[in-house]
């Protein structure tokens, strides 16, 4: 797979661009990681290197890398990241695991194509649709025009709930996009309703809009062009706080909805599978597989299929990479009414994945409640201290460090008073902007991220480190109070790229760069030739 090169410090297997770029244009299993950061990951990445931050291997590498003998891959720009998670990912089991020679710089070098911002697959995917199957679509001004003309009509927001919340557009109902075939005869019963389909920029909007077009629906469909950013690019108003969405879908619309669904994804090519198909697959030795349920999260938590993660539909298409990052593998979907499943197993199909539905399923089979519990390697040798124990060191006033791994947003909101916020893969950067104390405390939203950073903290400080048991959850259910605010940042906050679509206090420049950015997507794909994808208009009449 691999050549081998000597450093002054060890034998490193590593891999070049021929390598990767062969693996992906032969549809073969390449996980082509990312570890840097999300903010400089977004700067440029190669398409299909999913980001999955050295910082939280240990959590998510079991969950999204299934196969312990799959290719990996990694890459940074130079950090030292690359070889850091290598070794980490053989410490956990992994057998078949690379460094990319070069890293960023290299893989540009070498011909390959550079991408920015996230999610980069689905969005380029998204613009290529368009320009393939030509969905309708109309602009911010005549969406305007038409709500305030009185026009029977719908806007339906398919971005996940927060998002609508934070803002939408005015009379807008939130439909999460896998939701959108299953819930809008009810919300549109007369065909002559017109339908929009909005959501921050231009992806969901389309894949929604051509969704219901795909499915058959009478109604006349179009996607609000641009999103929220062409709203307020057209200096039009938004609302806010908003909790707008769907009810009870009636059986005849449910099992119309699923006629119509089934239908797309036979046209799409997705394939069937079954509880017995599972089992095997669960004992094959060379093929990742990934088990989603699509539905929503509060559905997979009253009941879900064994072994099956979590993630909506909707998200799932627009995110791919974050919860499958093994390029090539297998994916199986479960729902329970035969919509949400086939329709976004539509979609993946056309982006070239191995996509199917499990069909042969009953009630009695959703057997496992709760939240997904992922699977984590043990975590080395540390010490803790309790919520109350911490508070009494505090009060004390005994020098005393609190450093505080969450991510900067969960940070941002709530953390342990005087805690510095601290990335672990900037540890060897960051340690000497902390204080100097006797005694360190690390904390993160539950401590598992802890548990695992806490030896690499008591390396670079040189001083006795303790885990809070628990995390700040635990600190804040023992009812003491939480800080907030940015109030000591010992590390910059780029463990996530803020998107030019998120929030109201984008720049007109920002969000106008952002556009044009997706118009340019199609000519990148060109240039980059490695993604296999296949829209086509997906009608019954087509």
């Amino acid at each position: 797979m691999t050549t081998t090169l000597k450093t002054n410090e060890s034998a490193e297997r590593v891999c070049d661009y021929a390598f990767v770029r062969t693996r992906l244009l032969e549809r073969r299993e390449i996980a082509f990681l990312d570890v840097r950061e999300e903010d400089p990951h977004a700067r440029g990445h190669p398409l299909f290197a999913a980001n999955l931050p050295c910082s939280r291997i240990e959590l998510d590498a079991y969950t999204k890398l299934p196969r312990l003998d799959v290719p990996v891959v990694t890459l940074d720009n130079g950090e030292g990241l690359a070889r850091i998670a290598a070794n980490t990912l053989r410490d956990l089991g992994y057998t078949d695991v690379a460094v990319f020679h070069g890293g960023v710089d290299g893989w540009q070098a070498a011909g390959g194509e550079l991408f920015i911002d996230v999610n980069v697959p689905s969005k380029a995917f998204g613009e290529l649709m368009e320009a393939t199957c030509h969905t309708p679509s109309l602009s911010a001004t005549e969406v305007k025009s038409l709500i305030e003309a009185g026009e029977d009509m719908v806007v339906l927001d398919v971005r996940r709930f927060d998002e609508y919340r934070t803002m939408s557009i005015p009379t807008a109902v939130s439909v999460p996009g896998a939701e959108l075939v299953l819930r809008v005869r009810d919300l549109a019963p007369n065909p002559n309703t017109r339908v929009i389909v909005n959501c921050a920029g231009r992806t969901r909007s389309l894949v929604g809009a051509q969704s219901l077009v795909n499915a058959g629906l009478p109604n006349p469909v179009a996607a609000l062009r641009n999103g929220t950013i062409g709203w307020l690019l057209a200096d039009q108003q938004l609302d806010f706080g908003k909790d707008r969405t769907f009810g009870e879908t009636a059986a005849g619309s449910a099992l119309e909805a699923a006629a119509r669904a089934r239908a797309v994804a036979d046209r799409a090519g997705v394939r069937r599978a079954s509880l017995r198909d599972l089992d095997a697959w669960a004992r094959q030795q060379d093929r990742t597989t990934y088990r989603f349920d699509v539905r929503g999260t509060a559905e997979y938590d009253a009941g879900h299929l064994p072994g099956f993660f979590s993630i909506p539909g909707g998200q799932l298409v627009q995110e791919t990479e974050m919860y499958a990052p093994v390029r090539g593998a297998r994916i199986v979907l479960a729902d329970d009414d035969g919509v949400r499943a086939n329709m976004t197993a539509s979609w993946l199909a056309q982006m070239d994945w191995d996509v199917y539905v499990l069909d042969d399923v009953s009630a009695r089979d959703f057997s496992e409640t709760g939240p997904f519990t992922p699977r984590l390697p043990a975590a080395p040798d540390h010490r803790i201290v309790s919520p109350g124990e911490l508070n009494d060191w505090m009060n004390a006033g005994n020098e005393l460090l609190v450093a505080d791994l969450s991510r900067h947003a969960v940070y941002r909101r709530g953390h342990v008073p005087g805690a510095w916020f601290l990335l672990r893969s900037r540890l060897a950067e960051d340690a000497n902007r902390l204080p100097r104390a006797a005694r360190c405390v690390v904390t993160c939203p539950d401590g598992m991220l802890s548990a695992f950073a806490a030896p690499e903290i008591e390396a670079a400080l040189t001083t006795e480190v303790f885990v809070l048991d628990g995390g700040t959850a635990a600190w804040s259910r023992a009812g003491f109070e939480l800080e907030s605010g940015e109030t000591r940042l010992a590390s910059p906050p780029i463990d996530r790229y803020r998107r030019p679509y998120e929030g109201t206090d984008a720049s007109v420049e920002a969000m106008q760069a952002y556009l044009d950015w997706e118009f340019g997507l199609i000519e990148q794909l060109k240039r980059d030739g490695t993604h296999h994808f296949r829209p086509a208009p997906l009608r019954e009449d087509s």
